[in-house]
């Protein structure tokens, strides 16, 4: 028995050596529903999981404090003092195209990578888009609750055609294009703005890259599809809705922050706007769990827009939407596929889609 006890205690030295070099890297995966745990169960061989319901910010750090890479999504907010709480983290893959939620200098301070999902449903946002479009001009939203109520009188519920309309698009981007794709087949006139243009595009879609100016005066939909960054933030406000032609439709799928809430009350009450659609709201996180918003301090600012929002939720010319226009199952799997594909190819030193 002697005789074989180096030998064994070589062969246990080396398994263990063979099971650390071929570790799975040790990624912290947050706001996972149960499909989607198992769906990059199977897919993800090498990598080490642990899943979280909930957001970055509502998971105790101790959960996850050794993790070599995070996966999340937009709820998550990824700051500097998180970012700095995490020693080990390489890598940062969001399940989305925005990354304003990421602190991205602190990440290339820290030479972490970040990889976000470019494409998966320019398409499903554009019909989404198009759905509160349909809603607000034909008063969808108020007679399906007028109904519900046994009440079928059309009272107040005269919408207006779409066709021969203007739509103006901010965002000329490939979500903005789509939008402007359905809207000629809707025999609208599509006007857009965008700091870069592709004159090409404008002659086949058959449509004009105008000034803002134009844009806000000319269009009876004004949908926006811009990122978000400080060049962006509040791009609609009360300067801007002052400039809007009257009796005008708003349509935001893109970030929350774009408009300025209370600009937007404004415009509502005065009549400059005839209705709003919102797929994302101005601070939308603190819609999202009364009880984490209790367990926090917030600015007297951050506050009022809590308030607005819930006065705009109230708003009959208002529909609003949770932050659903990704939310089509196709969208949704090509979203899981390619943060997957995103997480392995850093494994294998190849990284795609790379933002830092």
């Amino acid at each position: 028995m002697c005789t074989f006890a180096p030998l064994l205690y070589h062969a246990a030295m080396n398994e263990r050596k063979w099971a650390w070099q071929n570790r799975g890297m040790k990624v912290a995966f947050f706001e996972v529903e149960k499909w989607e745990k198992e769906r990059f169960r199977g897919r993800l061989r090498q990598v080490d999981p642990v899943f979280f319901g909930d957001t970055v910010q509502e998971v105790s750090p101790g959960g996850f404090k050794d993790a070599e890479g995070l996966c999340i999504f937009i709820y998550s907010h990824l700051t500097k003092d998180v970012i700095a709480s995490l020693p080990s983290l390489k890598l940062i893959a969001t399940r989305s195209t925005g990354f304003d939620h990421i602190d991205v200098e602190a990440c290339r301070k820290r030479k972490i990578t970040v990889v976000n999902v470019p494409y998966y449903g320019e398409n499903t946002v554009a019909e989404h888009t198009f759905g509160l479009i349909l809603s607000l001009a034909r008063n969808i939203h108020r007679a399906y609750m007028r109904t519900i109520h046994q009440d079928f009188s059309l009272e107040d519920l005269q919408g207006f055609d779409l066709k021969g309309k203007t739509i103006g698009v901010i965002g000329a981007g490939r979500i903005g294009l789509h939008v402007i794709r359905i809207a000629r087949g809707f025999g609208m006139e599509a006007l857009a703005y965008d700091v870069r243009r592709d004159r090409f595009i404008a002659e086949i879609l058959g449509f004009r890259y105008v000034p803002m100016d134009e844009l806000l005066a000319s269009s009876d939909v004004i949908s926006l599809h811009a990122p978000y960054n400080e060049s962006t933030h509040h791009i609609i406000d009360r300067d801007t809705l002052a400039r809007v032609k009257r009796g005008a439709l708003l349509i935001n799928t893109a970030r929350g922050a774009l408009v300025d809430t209370e600009a937007l009350l404004w415009a509502l009450d005065e009549g400059v706007l005839r209705g709003a659609g919102l797929d994302v709201l101005e601070g939308e996180e603190l819609m999202m769990e009364e009880g984490y918003v209790l367990r926090k301090e917030y600015s007297t600012d951050i506050l009022r827009t809590f308030v607005r929002n819930q006065m705009l939720l109230r708003r009959e010319d208002v529909v609003v939407t949770p932050h659903n226009a990704f939310n089509s199952k196709e969208a949704a799997m090509r979203i899981i596929e390619t943060t997957a594909e995103n997480i392995e190819r850093f494994i294998a030193g190849r990284p795609q889609n790379v933002v830092v």
